[in-house]
């Protein structure tokens, strides 16, 4: 008989045993899902942070554009854009070495100075023209239909010309400008310029 009652306690100690590790496996399974939802929240609290502060950083430096950066901004793009497409047309149609050279240098100095350009704009949110004016179209266009020596000529006519331009609407952004950056970008950009009028005058006498 009490051997009976023994064995009833022993087995309903080891029920309670068994209760309580289920019990204390349920806990932690509930405390690691706890943890888990806790720091994806966080991650998300993070990245949404970020995209509002980027966000945020954008609208600030758009808002603090002046009419002069804007119409800077839209000419050096335009303007970017024609230099690279007509120094295309000049390392395929020119007929003289330095004129190819001209067109070359034009290519590879530009589109690293739209892509700047471009870079500023995203960070600043603003929209850049992606295509020529009328009447920048009308430039390009004209000395496509041009060959030979003709070609070689109008194209360092137009390249001096257009220089002598952008140099003097590049230092005015630098000193008139509102937008730090666009105003840093527009300084660091004259060298360039005025060594491409430099290269475009040599050219021009080559082709006499």
């Amino acid at each position: 008989m009490k051997n009976s009652i023994l064995a009833i306690f022993a087995a309903a100690a080891l029920v309670g045993c068994k209760k309580n590790e289920t019990t204390a496996t349920d806990n932690s399974a509930d405390s690691l899902a706890t943890v888990s939802t806790s720091d994806s929240a966080t991650s998300g609290t993070t990245t949404d942070s970020a995209a509002t502060a980027s966000n945020t950083d954008a609208t600030s430096k758009r808002a603090s554009l002046s009419d002069q950066d804007k119409k800077f901004a839209d000419a050096a793009a335009k303007g970017g854009l024609m230099e690279v497409m007509m120094g295309q047309l000049a390392a395929s149609n020119a007929s003289n070495a330095t004129v190819k050279k001209l067109g070359e240098m034009m290519v590879k100095d530009h589109s690293k100075a739209n892509d700047e350009l471009k870079a500023w704009a995203s960070t600043a949110g603003y929209t850049l023209p992606t295509s020529l004016d009328a009447e920048k179209q009308k430039k390009y266009d004209e000395l496509k239909a041009k060959k030979g020596e003709e070609f070689d000529r109008a194209y360092t006519d137009l390249m001096v010309s257009d220089h002598k331009k952008d140099i003097a609407e590049f230092k005015k952004e630098a000193s008139d400008g509102t937008e730090a950056s666009l105003k840093s970008f527009a300084g660091k950009t004259v060298p360039t310029l005025e060594h491409h009028l430099m290269e475009s005058e040599k050219a021009k006498d080559a082709v006499k």
